[in-house]
């Protein structure tokens, strides 16, 4: 999501400001009042942010950045219409605590203290967000809307929040401007700043806040060197701008190739966050498949998607049991993922139905499938690089699993350590990863399509005793699509085969994979599978 006008808030935030300070608008609180109003001037940019948010529902990437960077014209254009009271009456706003307007130095050092104890208490908060669910959202919001939901989040809710959390640092940082300049300046809150603002922020990667306090020294080193040399202050636009495309091309910045550095460096850190290390398969008990409870928990009945004249799936009815581990194959193009995306609300328009334990899904959202019960995988990678292992997996498991049994999910699926970066994670380890946040979020059902991709075969072993283990050890009954039919055949007790979004066969593993029908789907002639 690409917000370009974040000067805009900023603006708001320092209006208001100005505002209350110079008429003495709710001057109740003494010398404490200036923060009051840069408590109003926070509201009123998050509102704003709500308000520029909106879009955002339904627009992302360029024509969302072209919709903000309108909105902030817009509100330019209102600024200097409306104008700062303070600017206009060449009058200046009294600073908190009674510190001098002057600027002497100690004026402007108490000032600089001030400043720095509310930026230093932004970034806490900033920090404390991104380590909790809604921060684990913004991220997967902006990798995976899809995955998001499939997590159980409202995306509408993740996009909005960010939009609003980000308005309301912009709000308070309009404040802290009047505060060190008494008097609001048009030509700050400009378009253009926004800009500037944006692509710095992709330079040094503001998401991490070591990097935004560095980026904000930029901000005001690069001007200043330049003055010192006597050099025109576009010079630094134009390198900002040369950075800014270097960062967009090679999709990373200048935070993330310092901590690559680092933990280059350190190989052994490195060798447990990529978990690359050689691994045996589980020397395990070996556990036969589950065979289930017997009662139906998951029950399609009749589903049908169709894309047009295509008709992705056609009358398909599937029962999957408690406990069970069913496995659902077909040739590519069978309708296989168009089935799962039927069941977990992505394509409402969907007929039959699809029941959860006695719970009608139709034409319930993802999110809402997912809270009462129902997860999936992917086949393409849903998981953000942005992430920890750890905060992946107690997002994805929205709450539900400690911190003890995340820890123990992960090394049962032998995934990296809790705070092993995801960036440095292979695709075929991400997999597993994938797998381990959907059982650790305890659904009822958790539909896995092709996890195993990506496995080597030392993997594909362990992953196979590990799966037949999951309806005992956790609670969770599985549907797993997979071309690899060793691994069907080692953890499935039924199967259905789709084909040409039918039903071909359903029925025992022994009796499916026997039928000639299946042989003549998969191999177009009647051969042992």
């Amino acid at each position: 999501m690409i917000a370009l006008c974040q000067m805009s808030f900023a603006a708001a935030g320092a209006l208001v400001v100005e505002y209350m300070a110079l008429y003495h608008i709710g001057d109740y609180f003494g010398q404490w009042s200036f923060f009051f109003y840069m408590l109003c001037g926070t509201l009123v940019a998050m509102v704003m942010g709500l308000i520029v948010g909106l879009p955002a529902l339904r627009l992302r990437g360029v024509n969302l950045a072209v919709v903000t960077l309108s909105l902030a014209f817009v509100f330019d254009i209102t600024i200097v219409g409306i104008g700062f009271p303070a600017q206009k009456t060449g009058t200046f706003i009294d600073r908190p605590f009674g510190i001098p307007g002057s600027t002497d130095a100690s004026a402007l050092g108490v000032t600089a203290l001030v400043i720095l104890i509310i930026v230093a208490l932004v970034a806490v908060g900033v920090v404390y967000l991104q380590r909790s669910r809604w921060g684990s959202s913004w991220k997967m919001v902006a990798f995976s809307e899809r995955g998001t939901a499939s997590a159980g989040t409202n995306v509408q809710i993740a996009k909005l929040s960010a939009f609003i959390v980000s308005a309301a640092a912009a709000g308070i940082a309009g404040g802290l401007f009047e505060m060190i300049y008494r008097q609001g300046v048009t030509t700050i809150f400009v378009p253009y700043a926004s800009l500037v603002v944006y692509v710095l922020s992709t330079i040094v990667g503001s998401y991490l806040v070591d990097m935004a306090f560095f980026g904000g020294l930029l901000s005001v080193i690069i001007p200043f060197i330049l003055a010192r040399l006597s050099w025109p202050l576009y010079i630094g636009d134009m390198l900002f701008g040369v950075l800014g495309i270097q960062a967009l091309t090679t999709g990373s910045n200048l935070g993330e190739d310092i901590r690559r550095g680092i933990r280059r460096r350190n190989r052994a850190a490195k060798l447990e966050a990529i978990a690359d290390v050689a691994r045996s398969a589980a020397k395990t008990a070996v556990v036969p498949i589950p065979k289930g409870t017997g009662k139906p928990l998951l029950v399609v009945k009749d589903l049908g998607v169709e894309f047009g004249v295509v008709k992705a799936n056609a009358n398909v009815n599937i029962t999957v049991t408690e406990g069970t581990i069913l496995g659902l194959i077909g040739p590519n193009g069978a309708g296989k993922s168009t089935f799962i995306d039927a069941v977990t609300g992505f394509l409402p328009q969907h007929t039959g139905t699809v029941d959860l334990d006695g719970l009608s899904l139709k034409g319930k959202s993802p999110s809402f499938i997912a809270r009462h019960g129902i997860r999936r995988t992917y086949q393409q990678d849903r998981v953000p690089s942005t992430l920890t292992v750890g905060s992946y997996v107690r997002f994805i498991s929205g709450g539900r699993a400690t911190r003890a049994e995340i820890d123990e999910v992960l090394a049962f699926f032998e995934c990296p350590t809790f705070y092993s970066p995801l960036s440095l994670v292979d695709v075929g380890t991400k997999r597993l990863i994938e797998v381990a946040a959907g059982v650790a979020a305890k659904p009822k059902v958790l539909l896995l399509d092709e996890p195993a991709a990506g496995l080597d075969h030392e993997q594909h072993i362990a992953f196979g005793e590990r799966l037949r283990q999951v309806p005992t050890k956790y609670g969770v009954t599985l549907l797993i699509i997979e071309h690899d039919l060793d691994l069907v055949r080692s953890v499935c007790s039924e199967i259905t085969v789709l084909n040409f979004g039918e039903v071909l066969a359903s029925g025992t593993q022994e009796a499916v994979l026997s039928n000639p029908e299946v042989l003549k789907a998969y191999m177009g002639e009647t051969e042992m599978l």
